[in-house]
This record gives structure tokens, sequence and C-alpha cells, in this order.
């Protein structure tokens, strides 16, 4: 898993890994996994499903050559709300996308290190 900086400010953790290392064959069947691991645990709530692929080809947006899906599961995790400001940084987001030959799962960094720690282990659960 690898910590990186998107647009100089956004705090992201992402994991890319082959077709061959993936016990998964495409986006859908990932996002049913982290579907499944997010109804399974009991602070966490499933929100939708967001296809990002077809979102941005339907308004002629650009997409990478090599990029063939793109989706996210959107959720949350009900640990806290101690002030507004969880507010502005909730929903959770982990994205999946098929580059060909390889996936790349990611998501931005949370506030709360526990259900950071969650999605970062559901991610890596994602490799044979």
């Amino acid at each position: 898993m690898q910590q990186k900086i998107f647009k100089e400010k956004y705090p992201i953790f992402e994991l890319r890994f082959t077709k061959e290392e993936s016990k998964f064959d495409s986006v859908p069947a990932i996002l049913d996994f982290l579907q499944e691991q997010v109804d399974a645990h009991p602070k966490a709530g499933f929100i939708a499903r967001f296809d990002h692929y077809t979102h941005t080809k339907e308004r002629n947006g650009e997409i990478a050559d090599n990029i063939k899906d793109a989706q996210n599961i959107i959720l949350c995790f009900g640990m806290q709300l101690p002030s507004p400001d969880p507010v502005a940084v909730r929903p959770r987001s982990i994205g999946v996308t098929d580059l060909g030959d390889e996936f790349v799962v990611n998501f931005m960094e949370a506030p709360n290190p526990i259900a950071n720690d969650t999605m970062e282990n559901w991610v890596k659960s994602l490799v044979k």
C-alpha cells in the first residue's frame, strides 16, 4: 500500500496489483467483495456504488486510454460525530480502476485511524 499526495493536497492510499495477483477478475467483483466487508462491519454502512467511468463517458469527459473501468463504493463509518467538522470529510469512497492488466484501488486518508486501517486491510485482502 502506497501513501501519496494527489494534486499536492489530498492524502491517498493506493494499491496496484496485476490481475494475476488479484482474487477477483473485474471491478464489479471487487466492489461486491468490498460491499460484503462493509455490510459485515459493525460501524460501517453501505451508501451506494458510483460508476465513475460511465459518468465521465456520458458527459464526453476525458478518460485515459488505459482505463477500462472505474467505479467507487461509497460508505461511512459511524464512529463519532463530535462536531460539524467530520461532516465535511464524510462519506468515505474506495475507488477501483481497471487498467487492462492491473487494478488500482485507492481511497483518501480518513481522519479516523481505525476507519483508515480498516479500509487498508480490506484493500490488501484483494490480493492473493
